[in-house]
């Protein structure tokens, strides 16, 4: 009991401070009235002793404060007066407030989109026993590899508990009344029970439903294709629905948390790869040198193996089967990585470190600042902060209000960033940034930002916070009082350095946004090796009408045949799987030269990029031939191979353009094909890849069921859509077919660079932000500190530029400095920017130029009000106020 009435007693006094107050206002007045009255029986008037008495007792609001602590229990009553004294303060300093608080708003807002779209990439998997799934993959370096490998791998490892496989699948699916195209993966048969997931609906499929090719006709659908498609129909477990024209059964629904193994892309639903002939074409089921059967690899490791244990592994099988299968098996030394990302988890690593160090660049440029404005601030309140040490404040007390003050602030910035980059981050979750493609950014904005952005405003606070205390502690309070000598503004050189330190930074960024700006203009604007404008690209996969063999190469040229008989289409011509630079999916194949015998890897003279194209091809894509002749439709199955090289391949395999022309060179398969043209070099992969070597070929002599017809044309590109679909309807009404422009598709490609380039964009335009509010509350400072000094030359005749150098030339020569410091880090650092943004360079004379430029507006914008309040000061109204 005696427990609770403590607490209770405790409770009350933070309850109800306000009694507590009393109290000592009470003891205070009965100690001074005491003393008064033994003042007043030694003879001195009431008055005088009252005087007397209170000179005596000393600060009152000091004892008051030391019987607070005192007591302990009255911390949270001290730190609400703290509280209300700093919003009276900052309340009298409005421009002061608003400032401080939107810079806050800012570097807090940007570190939390940074902290959610980082989570967002690099968060694992939501599946069971995550740590220990790990993604593996060898052969050409990009995450692909053949089917047969992938069974080898699985069945001969000995540091996993099972290996699971998956790839893409771009199918045409029908439930009887609503065809469409969508996006599913083709999975091993153990792949659900490697991710250890549970149903929502039905069930999965298993390995032991597997019992060879095209023998699990089965599909597990999205749980949002299913809420979508399906509208939550919980009969639709057992029916029947059209895959490619194939019939597959529906048995399960996922659950709603698990998206698939690839970040950024969610399928439809999930068909067994053993199918993948129905539901994709082609045999990569049982091609050992087809690199494009497989996507990923991934399995639990075994209890006590590590990365390096399983990476070895792997490698040992890896080269095991490049000695079994040397026609077949390229090996390179084999990785693990985390699922999802195993491909190309480095550079998502890389953009990320990136983004978050420019986000932290904001919130130092922020600190430093709020710094310089907060000791200014600090410095205008010297005489008020010696008044309260001459009254008997302690310097810890006045610390301990300048720090209630930054701290205020930097919570209010905190909250109002935070709810902006809440508002900012959702949008990001439903952002499409492809049409039709099931491409999403999985962000979820959970408590963990809310605290990430508590603890940056609390960091901050104290950061910007304790640059006036040197200044405090070492000031002087009776000679303020007494002469009005300021010691604060005496620090010029603290905020000098913190402002050059800010102007700095933001050139930094200025410079990385102008850089990648300038890198994705020039990159729109490039020899790609063909000329995506004024293109129509027409995608249709064949096998989804089922189409093949012969049937398929007639309805391929029926295609481009009517294409090109559409008014105002100059050419048409078609390209097998994806034109170049659409997705990187690109397809290398092994070329060695006319003299070899033994076509093992080790023999491999070029690995060029291969593409089956039509005649008439070259000339609808504008790609230029450089010697030789285009196709012909004379070059089918029973004509010679032949084929168009690149510049780069002609060169690596035959020395010369000219050595190249109706010279051979062998396939995987030993046929000799002949050179028949050499073609313009390009871009296939990316946009900053090194020049490759590629090839081009008939397509009647390698077919493909999934084509691109470009079709060539000035006309309105919509009316020319329109005009495709009538003749498509014509051909096939059941066929589904997709149309866009080429400039449309190369989104995919320049989707990094793009991004990229927004968020330095908008990192730059804070950057200039800070930059005005820092320069502006620099020359704001200086001006009214030396307002009646510049009023006196105005009096003595002074000149507008001499008044303006007098009051602004510290702060240009600050902007100056600080922006060359950050031009030159700026091109080191924009370096990096080369290997996401295409022909970006820190080097470029526009970019240079326009950093300059940009800094020196900024600057100018800054200083037009304190320059207007400098030249507008009245020497008579200054001059009478003392």
């Amino acid at each position: 009991m005696k427990v609770f009435a403590y607490l209770r007693s405790i409770a009350g006094k933070f309850l109800r401070p306000n009694e507590v107050v009393d109290d000592l206002e009470e003891e205070l007045a009965s100690h001074i009235a005491h003393y008064a009255d033994d003042l007043e029986r030694l003879g001195m008037t009431r008055a005088a002793a009252e005087r007397q008495a209170r000179v005596a007792f000393g600060a009152r609001e000091r004892f008051k404060e030391e019987s607070y602590a005192a007591l302990g229990a009255h911390s949270f009553e001290i730190l609400l007066r703290d509280m209300r004294l700093a919003l009276r303060v900052l309340s009298k300093s409005k421009a002061f407030a608003f400032a401080a608080v939107l810079t806050m708003a800012l570097a807090i807002g940007a570190n939390a989109v940074v902290f959610g779209i980082g989570d967002a990439l690099l968060r694992p998997l939501a599946v069971p026993e995550v740590k220990s799934l790990y993604g593996t993959h060898y052969g050409d370096g990009s995450g692909f590899q053949s089917y047969p490998n992938y069974v080898d791998l699985r069945d001969r490892n000995r540091t996993f508990e099972d290996l699971a496989c998956f790839n893409f699948a771009f199918v045409g699916f029908d439930e009887g009344n609503n065809p469409s195209n969508s996006t599913s993966f083709a999975v091993s048969g153990n792949y659900f029970d490697v991710l250890k997931v549970q149903p929502y609906l039905g069930r999965f499929f298993h390995a032991s439903d597997e019992h060879g090719q095209n023998s699990a006709a089965y599909i597990v659908l999205s749980r949002a294709f299913w809420h979508s498609r399906f509208h939550d129909d919980r009969s639709v477990i057992g029916r029947v629905v059209q895959v490619d024209k194939h019939p597959f059964t529906v048995i399960g629904v996922a659950p709603d948390e698990f998206r698939g193994t690839l970040f950024f892309v969610a399928p439809d639903f999930y068909v067994p790869i053993v199918n993948q002939q129905q539901v994709g074409g082609g045999n990569a089921f049982s091609e050992r040198a087809n690199m494009q059967g497989v996507f990923e690899v991934f399995g639990h490791l075994r209890r006590g193996v590590s990365v390096r244990d399983a990476e070895a592994d792997v490698n040992a099988i890896g080269d095991e089967l490049q000695r079994e299968y040397p026609k077949d098996v390229r090996h390179q030394k084999g990785s693990l990585g985390q699922v999802g990302l195993t491909a190309f988890g480095d550079a998502i690593r890389a953009f990320v470190a990136g983004l978050a160090l420019l986000a932290l660049l904001i919130l130092l440029a922020a600190c430093a600042n709020l710094g310089g404005l907060f000791a200014a601030h600090a410095a205008d309140r010297s005489r008020e902060m010696a008044l309260r040490l001459a009254l008997g404040s302690t310097r810890s007390r006045v610390l301990r209000q300048l720090f209630t003050e930054a701290l205020l602030i930097s919570c209010a910035g905190g909250a109002v960033g935070l709810g902006a980059s809440i508002v900012l981050l959702r949008s990001l979750a439903a952002w499409q940034p492809f049409q039709g493609a099931p491409i999403h950014i999985p962000i979820t904005i959970d408590a963990r930002i809310f605290v990430v952005a508590v603890v940056l405003a609390l960091v901050s606070g104290l950061l910007f916070g304790v640059v006036p205390v040197r200044q405090v502690m070492r000031a002087h309070p009776y000679e303020v009082v007494k002469a009005g000598w300021n010691p604060l503004s005496r620090r010029i050189p603290v905020r000098d350095a913190l402002l050059v330190l800010q102007i700095a930074i933001c050139a930094v960024l200025v410079t990385a946004s102008m850089v990648a700006i300038r890198g994705l203009l020039k990159s729109l604007h490039s020899n790609f090796g063909f000329e995506p404008r004024d293109t129509q690209v027409l995608g249709v996969d064949l096998s989804m009408g089922g189409y093949s063999g012969d049937n398929m190469l007639l309805m391929q040229r029926r295609l481009v045949d009517a294409m090109q008989a559409i008014p105002g289409v100059e050419h048409a011509g078609l390209v097998n799987n994806y034109p170049p630079l659409v997705y990187t999916a690109a397809f290398r194949v092994n070329a060695f030269k006319d003299d070899t015998r033994d076509l093992s890897q080790s023999n491999v003279a070029v690995r060029p990029y291969a593409y089956d194209v039509s005649p008439g091809y070259f000339e609808a894509a504008a790609t230029s031939l450089l010697a030789g002749r285009s196709f012909t439709w004379h070059d089918d199955k029973n004509a010679q191979p032949v084929a168009i090289a690149n510049r780069e391949f002609a060169v690596k395999m035959f020395g010369t353009v000219a050595n190249a022309m109706g010279r051979y060179y062998r396939d995987l398969h030993g046929n000799r094909i002949e050179i028949v043209g050499v073609a313009e070099d390009g871009k296939y992969l990316s946009l900053t890849e090194d020049q490759q070597p590629a090839v081009f070929r008939p397509f009647m002599q390698s077919p493909a069921n999934l084509v691109h017809v470009i079709v060539r044309s000035r006309s309105d590109p919509v009316a020319l859509a329109a005009a495709m679909r009538v003749k498509l309807r014509e051909l096939d009404a059941g066929l589904p077919v997709n149309i866009e422009t080429w400039n449309s598709l190369l989104n995919v490609v320049l989707f990094p660079a793009r991004v990229a380039t927004m968020a330095l964009g908008a990192l730059g335009v804070m950057g200039g932000i800070l930059s005005i509010t820092g320069i502006f509350g620099m020359a704001a400072y200086s001006v009214n500190k030396r307002l009646k000094e510049l009023g006196i030359r105005i009096a003595l005749g002074a000149k507008r530029r001499e008044v303006l150098g007098a009051a602004l030339g510290r702060a240009l020569r600050l902007l100056a400095i600080g922006s060359m410091a950050g031009l030159i880090f700026g091109v080191l650092a924009s370096r990096v920017l080369a290997s996401i943004v295409y022909q970006a360079t820190p080097r470029d004379p526009i970019v240079l130029g326009g950093v300059i430029v940009a800094m020196a507006l900024l600057g100018l914008l800054a200083i037009w009000i304190p320059a207007q309040h400098a030249l507008s000061a009245d020497p008579l109204v200054l001059l009478r106020e003392d």
